[in-house]
C-alpha cells in the first residue's frame, strides 16, 4: 500500500493489522519477502518450522540450517541453478505426521555480494528488482525454476542435514556431525519447537534419526557444488 505521494512508502498488513513500520516504496519487494516469512514463522504451527534452506535431489532433501552470513542463500541459489529442486531458501516446513518437507518454492532472497556472484556465475538466471540500502543492505530475488513451482505440492523425505559455513580461504570440508548435536542445533534454529511441545520433539527426533548429519565449511562454490553432487543416500539407522 502506498502511504504518501511525496515520499512513497509501502505498508505490510496482516488481516488489517500493521506488523512493520512503513518502508520506502523502493524496498517493497524486500518488505514483501520479510512479511511473508513473518506470517509463516509466527502463524503456522501445523508444521515444525526451521530457519533453513532446503533443496531436493534424487528423491531426498538436504536441509541447511544456518544463521545470516553463513553463505546459506548463495549455496542454495547455486545448487538450484545446478539442477536441485528448490523447496525453500529460508523456511523448512516439516510435516508433523510424515516428517517430510512441505515445499515453499518462492523466489530466493539474495543479499549484497551474493547478488553479483549469482548474476555473474549464472547469466541466464532471472533476478528481480534490486532494493538498495535496506536494513540488510542490498536485496534482490532470484526466480525459482518452473519445475520447482510445478512440484510445490510434492513432499520430500529428508536425507541430509548439513550446517554450512562460508569462510574466506577455507578448505572445502564435509564432516560427519553427531546426531545429538545436530538435534540441538536444529531445535535452536526452529521457530516453534517449544510451542509444539512433545510433538515437536518427536518429529525432530524422527527427522534426525533418518538423516545423515554433517558440518560443511567452504570458500569455493565449484568445490561446494561437487561435494553436494556426491552426497550418497542416507544410511539406514
Amino acid at each position: 500500500m502506498i502511504r504518501s505521494l511525496i515520499h512513497p512508502q509501502a505498508q505490510f498488513y496482516v488481516d488489517d493489522r500493521v506488523v512493520f513500520n512503513p518502508f520506502p516504496m523502493i524496498h517493497a519487494t524486500a518488505m514483501l519477502e520479510w512479511g511473508m516469512n513473518w506470517c509463516i514463522s509466527t502463524q503456522i504451527h501445523t508444521y515444525l518450522i526451521i530457519h533453513a534452506a532446503v533443496m531436493e535431489k534424487n528423491g531426498f532433501a538436504a536441509v541447511l540450517p544456518a544463521p545470516p552470513g553463513s553463505g546459506k542463500s548463495t549455496l542454495c541459489a547455486s545448487l538450484v541453478q545446478e539442477g536441485w529442486r528448490l523447496l525453500s531458501d529460508e523456511l523448512t516446513l516439516i510435516n508433523l505426521i510424515t516428517a517430510g518437507v512441505v515445499p515453499v518454492p518462492r523466489p530466493i532472497g539474495l543479499k549484497n555480494r551474493s547478488i553479483d556472484i549469482i548474476r555473474q556465475r549464472y547469466p541466464q538466471a532471472v533476478l528481480g528488482v534490486l532494493s538498495s540500502d535496506t536494513l540488510k543492505g542490498s536485496v534482490c530475488h532470484l526466480k525459482p525454476p518452473t519445475e520447482s513451482v510445478q512440484k510445490q505440492f510434492v513432499e520430500c523425505p529428508i536425507g541430509w542435514i548439513i550446517f554450512p559455513k562460508y569462510e574466506a580461504g577455507a578448505i572445502t570440508e564435509l564432516l560427519s556431525k553427531p546426531k545429538g548435536q545436530a538435534f540441538m542445533e536444529v531445535a535452536n534454529n526452529a521457530f516453534n519447537y517449544s510451542a509444539l511441545g512433545v510433538k515437536g520433539f518427536e518429529v525432530l527426533k524422527q527427522v534426525v534419526d533418518r538423516a545423515d548429519c554433517f558440518s560443511f565449511k567452504y570458500s569455493n562454490l565449484d568445490e561446494a557444488i561437487v561435494v553436494f553432487s556426491q552426497l550418497e543416500p542416507p544410511h539406514e539407522n
